[in-house]
């Protein structure tokens, strides 16, 4: 018989709230967190608004020396499952490290870290490399470090299915735990990839919303008039 499960923690870094509550409370609102790009300078671009996570401070979350060599979305993905893992009540040690999972998705990853450090060797050739790169950026390394922070020794994994990435990891997570091979998952998604080059590569390819003179209401995903999407950040984990 396949097994029961359910969603016992939440937890939310979003352009409209830090933290679980601070979101819900701003969704019952209806704030939009879609508003002009303050991430660098969008004069020759077509999309000039996005939403994106304002007031994340990682020094809550990361030690001060860890935090360079972690992406934002490393950062979202470490700070969404600490909020998610309190509100579960989980408590995890060495009586069940073994059967506690993670699988966080992004589509991206490090997209920001792999920007910055390509000037870098472009301008100051490969000895400029942080050596902090690969593991800063590889998408997997959200799992990885939320693992490595709760102690989680169960499946670890990441999903990597372009928009629908945090979907499937809660849906393969779903399955881990039906099939047995864990009792509980830390599973959802984080995306920190609003920066020049993937604003460009989406925008040229007529992705995007244009909608730049009234960003609130530039997403309308059902509307006859929709001209695109708007390009988000943040992280959406579960503990399931």
């Amino acid at each position: 018989m396949k097994r029961r499960v359910v969603v016992t923690g939440i937890g939310m870094v979003t352009p409209i709230g830090i933290g679980t509550e601070e979101t819900w409370g701003s969704l019952m609102e209806a704030k939009s967190g879609v508003g002009l790009i303050t991430k660098f300078d969008t004069a020759l671009f077509s999309t000039k608004i996005a939403a994106e996570i304002m007031g994340f401070d990682a020094l809550r979350w990361v030690e001060k020396k860890e935090v360079k060599k972690m992406d934002p979305f490393i950062q979202y993905a470490i700070a969404a499952a600490d909020s998610a893992v309190k509100d579960s009540g989980l408590a995890i040690g060495p009586d069940n490290a073994a059967r506690v999972g993670v699988n966080i998705g992004s589509g991206i990853g490090g997209f920001s870290t792999i920007e910055a450090e390509h000037t870098e060797l472009m301008k100051g050739g490969p000895r400029k490399i942080s050596p902090f790169f690969i593991p800063s950026t590889i998408i997997n390394l959200a799992a990885g470090q939320v693992s490595i922070r709760t102690g989680a020794k169960g499946p670890n994994t990441a999903t990597c299915t372009a928009c629908s990435s945090g979907a499937h990891a809660i849906g393969d997570s779903f399955r881990i735990i039906q099939r047995g091979e864990a009792d509980a998952m830390i599973c959802g998604g984080s995306e920190a990839a609003i920066t020049p080059l993937s604003v460009a590569g989406f925008g040229n390819m007529r992705a995007l919303s244009r909608r730049n003179e009234e960003p609130q209401r530039a997403s309308r995903p059902f509307d006859r008039d929709r001209d695109g999407f708007g390009m988000g950040e943040g992280a959406g984990i579960l503990v399931i």
